[in-house]
């Protein structure tokens, strides 16, 4: 792993305990400059890894709890008339931060939600005709809490296609959970997390992909699966282009991430089911079948080598 992946690894790790492959997966999200959804019941650590990951990047942190009352002038800010002046003065909302947290993304309203679109794909907002940029970097990590569960609006196809990537968090193993209930809390330690990363650092982070070389065998190993999911009687519909460019750069980033300068099959199989599982659905009698199982239903049926 590289030294300073190493090192934000270890400090997270310390307060957000037992779940290191979803933080590396979280890091490889925002290193690709993605947007991270987590899905999961309450309670979970989902924002714990937020703020953790802040602290340890050095990003100004904000959070917004979405309610069903919820507006979307609450994220993005307002104008203000000023009398004595007559003019309008722009008051910025929450989402001018570098890392905003999105609590519980699908318990406010389909329109609240889609406030977050322009500012998630374009990195500005446009408040009556004015565009306003959002600082850089710019990351939103999302929460949201099961769709069965009451009071929840389920995020339409054009929102999670805007997450580059979707997590589940899961408990905590046994011998983990036993010492989170004998010890401390752990997030009194988020205070001791200290900023390893400069500013130039960012750039870094941002090119890693580029560095990592991909042999034309993987590349028709990643179009098999493509077209897998393209034809397969199972699929409702195949994963984008889009989609793809998605998998290829964010695979290239976690083997970065783990010192390699070479793309491996695994590194496929470890990212498909977080960057695509999300954007995919059953089709027909299987519409019930998850997306992880139809994922993995692709991964089983699609050989390595032709």
């Amino acid at each position: 792993m590289q030294p300073l992946v190493k090192g934000i690894v270890e400090q997270v790790s310390a307060v957000f305990q037992g779940k290191e492959h979803q933080l590396k997966l979280a890091l490889a999200c925002l290193f690709s400059q993605g947007h991270l959804l987590i899905e999961d019941l309450p309670g979970m650590g989902k924002t714990t890894l937020a703020i953790s990951l802040a602290k340890a990047l050095g990003l100004e942190y904000s959070r917004v709890q979405f309610t069903s009352d919820l507006l979307p002038a609450d994220i993005l800010g307002v104008s203000i008339f000023h009398q004595q002046s007559a003019n309008f003065e722009f008051r910025p909302g929450p989402i001018f931060s570098q890392l905003l947290l999105a609590d519980e993304i699908n318990r406010t309203s389909p329109k609240t939600q889609s406030a977050l679109l322009e500012a998630m794909e374009e990195r500005h907002v446009t408040i009556d005709g004015q565009s306003h940029p959002l600082p850089k970097p710019f990351f939103v990590i999302a929460t949201q809490n099961p769709v069965y569960q009451d009071g929840t609006y389920p995020l339409p196809e054009s929102q999670l296609d805007r997450f580059l990537m979707c997590i589940n968090l899961g408990y905590p193993d046994a011998h983990v959970e036993r010492a989170l209930l004998v010890g401390d809390d752990p997030r009194h330690k988020l205070n001791g997390i200290q900023c390893s990363v400069a500013p130039e650092d960012w750039q870094t982070f941002y090119s890693a992909h580029s560095e990592v070389l991909v042999s034309d065998a993987l590349l028709d190993y990643v179009q098999r699966i493509i077209e897998y999911t393209r034809t397969s009687q199972a699929f409702a519909h195949g994963i984008s282009t889009r989609a793809a460019m998605s998998l290829m750069r964010c695979a290239k980033t976690w083997a970065w991430l783990h010192g390699r300068d070479h793309l491996l099959p695994d590194d496929i199989q470890t990212l498909l089911p977080s960057v695509v599982g999300h954007r995919v659905k059953g089709h027909g009698d299987r519409q019930a079948q998850s997306s992880i199982s139809l994922i993995t239903q692709a991964l089983n049926d699609v050989d390595v080598l032709a």
